[in-house]
């Protein structure tokens, strides 16, 4: 009987092209099938309750999957190299395989890992199982990093199309050896105060299976018109796939095919929709390429000249934001839609964030934390990016100067006021509950402009 080879889930959830997953089923080996909740990692941010919510069910969706193969998912809590040294010594592994992440507290652990485990004689071997191009393949003429998106869309693109993705097992060579291992329901992630997770399982369906069918609804009805229809939350004509993304339910090698496969052979090659959606796939890769280059993001101001910015502390408003209780409809829905669903429409996101750093002069990194908690897909390369985006102290920032009007934004893009009756239905019924605005949409643009203006001169 040949050494066990082990294969140590992360983000990246699922069969179908795993490549750390083939790796170990190439050995023709049995195969140790683990996932380590190591979250205490030195450095890193807690995961939020509705991340933990999402993991929960997508584990239980990946242990379904591997005992219908033959074999089955080892869950174990706390620091993931003694865990790894304890079961590749009891079970005399041979070899440990696993698909990179790329925030800096992971590769500062995974790299001691892969140093302890190699000395220790154990092969360890790494692949690229979640983005479409790793962050160091990418590069400018002079061999750094981009720090705007469309040079770095454009040279990702000239690179060729990402290697064709691989199916899933029909069998696994399971491990017969008795390992221990804990329960599912011992970690306690479906969070119980408050109780929010009913509207979680009303919304979502965790797991590669759930990822597929909403991947293949996407395909079916919205793709093609996405570039027009992205930006419409009343019409809600999105992807929604950014949690499956986030926990790796979905390779974005299969979406890439599929989409552009969709586009030339069921669409009559109209692709102007696929491009537009991939566009949107290729910011998260852009979000990696950024942290993976600037590890301190999660905290510090990509542009550090912003580290002067004169931050308030509103403890009120950011309640009332947080709460969707600002006065402005379309805040409030967003911010209520997220609390119920653990998402916000992208357009949405964009002027929620706004509204909290230009009109309340709130730090982003709190709405990051806020965001990171309630989000289903808070992937922290694109909260953190994001958020710095929009505050104008990060890399291709909105310039400083535009600030959101929310009024605005609503009747162009939610004219009908559909998605606003949708989570403020209190409009719909005279309004008489509904606070009137924290704040004065004039005064709070030229305050934040003053704000702005204070460090113009090192922006």
């Amino acid at each position: 009987m040949p050494s066990p080879s082990l294969i140590w889930f992360r983000k990246d959830l699922r069969l179908t092209d795993n490549p750390a997953l083939q790796a170990a089923l190439n050995s023709k080996s049995p195969v140790i099938c683990l996932f380590i909740l190591d979250d205490r990692i030195d450095g890193s941010l807690p995961m939020g309750g509705a991340s933990a919510w999402w993991l929960h069910h997508s584990l239980a969706a990946l242990d379904t999957a591997l005992r219908d193969r033959g074999g089955k998912l080892i869950l174990r809590r706390g620091a993931a190299l003694p865990i790894l040294e304890d079961i590749c010594r009891r079970a005399d592994v041979g070899a440990v395989y696993w698909n990179r992440c790329y925030d800096p507290a992971a590769i500062d652990r995974d790299t001691a890992i892969k140093k302890a485990l190699s000395e220790a004689g154990v092969v360890v071997e790494s692949f690229n199982g979640s983005l479409l191009r790793e962050p160091w393949e990418v590069k400018t003429k002079t061999g750094g990093a981009y720090s705007v998106f469309t040079p770095f869309w454009k040279a990702s693109c000239a690179l060729g199309e990402p290697d064709r993705p691989t199916p899933a097992p029909e069998t696994l060579p399971g491990y017969s050896g008795d390992l221990d291992a804990e329960t599912l329901e011992s970690w306690s992630l479906v969070p119980t105060r408050p109780d929010w997770a009913g509207g979680l399982r009303e919304t979502w369906q965790p797991g590669e299976n759930g990822a597929r069918a909403r991947f293949d609804a996407f395909l079916d009805k919205d793709i093609a018109g996405y570039g027009e229809r992205r930006n419409r939350p009343d019409w809600d004509r999105t992807s929604r796939l950014s949690p499956h993304l986030a926990f790796g339910e979905l390779s974005v090698r299969e979406i890439w095919h599929a989409a552009l496969g969709h586009a030339r052979f069921v669409l009559d090659g109209e692709e102007s929709g696929a491009w537009s959606f991939l566009r949107e796939v290729g910011w998260r890769d852009f979000n990696h390429n950024l942290l993976f280059h600037n590890p301190d993001m999660p905290t510090v101001n990509f542009h550090r000249k912003f580290d002067a910015f004169p931050w308030r502390e509103d403890e009120d408003g950011f309640q009332a934001w947080c709460r969707g209780r600002t006065g402005y409809p379309l805040v409030d829905a967003g911010m209520r839609e997220l609390w119920h669903t653990g998402f916000m429409h992208n357009r949405v996101r964009m002027v929620a964030a706004s509204f909290l750093i230009k009109h309340l002069l709130v730090d982003w990194r709190r709405g990051e934390a806020w965001f990171r908690d309630t989000l289903v897909d808070a992937d922290l390369a694109n909260n953190v990016c994001n958020w710095q985006w929009v505050a104008g102290c990060g890399a291709d920032a909105a310039p400083y100067f535009r600030i959101f009007n929310p009024t605005g934004q609503a009747e162009k893009f939610d004219p009908d006021q559909a998605y606003i009756r949708r989570w403020v239905p209190e409009l719909a019924h005279g309004g008489e509950d509904y606070p009137a605005p924290i704040v004065d949409h004039r005064m709070a643009r030229q305050r934040a402009l003053d704000a702005y203006a204070d460090i113009k001169g090192a922006v």
